[in-house]
């Protein structure tokens, strides 16, 4: 089955009771059962819901996995992979990673014992000289967020392998549409599924896919466990969006292409990082594990100071000032103040991520007018300056 039949049919079928082609919203805490103990594979909501069932299936067909567990958000899905750990463990992560990722791991799990390093894994050898006996977790977000760095899967993947560490990739920025880790040899996918899966701005969601029966069974006591379960009616409204995601996601690269090399060629532009320029370091990695280079894009303005980028930010029409991604909106954005506000300056300067980036989320509307209003916004800016100097 390919993609995009898969985004339709995987794992969905017609509701047996009415025949309905779209899976019901099961908006239910619990399920009658004919005598204790016998019941239909359903006793209580927390624990199961036949909306949320098709969810997982349809997900982990989508990244070729065995099992798909989903939660109420994308950091309760990774915070339940954490909790596959113990105290004295190590967690191993990209050092450019989403700043809430950073804050779970830092602020929440530092205080059972968990101890964390952010490394540099542009260059997977690194990781040689970091890991031990005590790393459990390598995580990787790749495209990261929002420096747009590129870690190879497949060799990370080796090199922990030797360790028996677990790798862990954060498929967010790419969707299953563009990237399939396991593929690679991860051992786990995780999503924010709020973003491009459901892609449509409304809805908080998160999900854990793997073929590991042993990692698959621990996740789901987890779930069960510690409760932080999606609703139904999350599970009806992400199944509706993933039946466009190849068509979202296709159509979003498209537009992100043509606003990068804009944005690359327009002379108040500084930097922009884009993994699909060749002078990307690893975009050779990128095309080689992507299907395209993804819709996200940050970028540093020339007159690089915060005023600058606050006037960019103030002055879009089409692009959203707004946190999150990967809706059919078109979005921007400022890391520094909004998504990684819970890194220190200092961590986030080390990467590249100064007070100025800005960092867009590429919908799908006509890219002439995503054009034209980045252009208009940049010569205000510019303009700006220009009655002040």
């Amino acid at each position: 089955m390919k993609f995009g039949t898969k985004t339709i049919h995987a794992g969905i079928k017609p509701d047996p009771s009415t025949g309905a082609i779209m899976t019901p919203i099961f908006q239910t805490s619990t399920y009658v059962q004919e005598e204790p103990g016998k019941h239909k594979g359903y006793e209580y909501g927390r624990s199961q819901n036949p909306t949320r069932d098709v969810l997982q299936n349809n997900l982990a067909a989508l990244e070729n996995g065995k099992y798909g567990i989903c939660f109420s958000s994308g950091v309760a899905a990774m915070d339940a992979i954490i909790r596959l750990m113990k105290t004295g463990d190590e967690f191993i992560s990209v050092n450019d990673l989403y700043g809430g990722s950073y804050r779970l791991m830092m602020q929440i799990h530092a205080k059972f014992g968990i101890q964390s390093k952010f490394i540099d894994l542009n260059n997977p050898e690194n990781l040689r000289n970091h890991i031990s006996s005590k790393t459990k977790i390598v995580w990787l977000e790749t495209p990261t967020n929002p420096m747009l760095n590129i870690t190879d899967i497949k060799a990370i993947c080796e090199i922990a392998k030797t360790y028996n560490a677990l790798v862990v990739v954060d498929n967010t920025f790419a969707s299953p549409y563009l990237q399939n880790p396991l593929d690679l040899g991860a051992d786990i996918v995780m999503h924010s599924a709020t973003k491009y899966i459901n892609g449509h701005s409304d809805v908080v969601l998160g999900a854990a896919v793997t073929n590991n029966d042993e990692i698959a069974k621990e996740l789901y006591f987890i779930q069960k466990s510690t409760g932080a379960v999606p609703g139904p009616q999350d599970c009806f409204l992400t199944l509706r969006g993933i039946k466009t995601l190849h068509i979202r996601v296709q159509r979003s690269c498209e537009n992100a292409a043509a606003i990068a090399n804009f944005l690359n060629q327009h002379p108040a532009i500084g930097k922009v990082y884009y993994p699909g320029f060749e002078d990307h370091p690893n975009h050779e990695i990128a095309k080689k594990q992507m299907k395209d280079f993804g819709a996200m894009i940050s970028f540093d303005l020339k007159e690089n100071t915060v005023e600058n980028a606050k006037s960019v930010m103030s002055n879009t029409k089409y692009f959203a000032l707004a946190e999150s991604l990967g809706g059919v909106e078109s979005l921007i954005g400022h890391p520094a103040t909004m998504t990684h506000a819970s890194i220190p300056k200092a961590d986030r300067l080390k990467v590249g991520l100064t007070d100025s980036l800005i960092r867009l989320s590429v919908g799908i509307e006509d890219i002439e007018d995503l054009i034209n209003d980045l252009d208009q916004a940049i010569k205000k800016m510019v303009d700006e300056n220009s009655r002040i100097f």
